[in-house]
């Protein structure tokens, strides 16, 4: 990765989307409560906001809120009435969330359900919760492919699936590595390879995070 990339994600953050507040508070407060500086970029989330409007979404779903700062991004694009479901393991991190979401004045679009996301996710299924018009992944690698199958099930024709974190600065190519996210990350592209009710592809990113990646899906049919 070129030593230039975090750089150029600050050009872009400072010509194309400017100051934000909200967003530098969420950040200020992971790190003050000693949560993982691993939420996307400014331009990230941007994109994110971006993709939720462009798809018209009314109800996103999200697995890994961590402090909530791709959620704001999520929640900020929704129309009125819209409402994002976010997933997360942490108590702790579920607090800081519930601030930050409160300082950024999207709280009432957003609902936080704290446990296990797979667990989480087998309930929404089973009580038919759906359908979301875009799922956002962002969580523990391992689980990807099971995340997939649920946001599947609890989407709908058209629901767009994001993945992040799918190359990893490379190392998605090590078939023999011991890192068990990597195997995860394997196990999601084996999954996709093979599932015939998606339209996906995988899309390099470089920047302040390094040198990674998305997937974007398409569940198929007519939206």
């Amino acid at each position: 990765m070129t030593t230039a990339a975090p750089q150029v994600d600050r050009y872009i953050a400072e010509r194309l989307l400017g100051d934000d507040s909200a967003l530098e508070a969420a950040l200020a407060a992971n790190e003050a409560a000693g949560l993982p500086a691993i939420d996307v970029s400014a331009p990230q989330g941007a994109m994110l906001g971006l993709l939720t409007k462009l798809i018209g979404a009314r109800r996103v779903l999200e697995v890994g809120t961590l402090g909530g700062y791709s959620t704001i991004c999520l929640a900020r694009a929704l129309p009125e009435g819209g409402k994002v479901v976010t997933l997360e393991i942490d108590p702790r991190h579920a607090e800081v969330a519930r601030s930050n979401l409160d300082h950024a004045g999207v709280s009432e679009r957003v609902e936080i359900r704290v446990g296990p996301a797979l667990d989480t996710l087998q309930a929404m299924i089973a009580a038919a919760e759906g359908a979301f018009d875009l799922v956002f992944i962002d969580a523990d690698k391992e689980s990807n492919a099971d995340y997939v199958r649920a946001a599947i099930a609890l989407g709908r024709p058209g629901t767009a699936i994001i993945v992040d974190n799918v190359v990893r600065d490379g190392r998605v190519l090590d078939a023999a590595s011991k890192d068990a996210m990597i195997q995860g990350t394997r196990r999601l592209f084996d999954y996709l390879h093979g599932e015939v009710r998606l339209d996906a592809t995988a899309i390099q990113t470089v920047g302040s995070k390094g040198w990674d990646g998305f997937v974007i899906a398409r569940i198929k049919g007519a939206a």
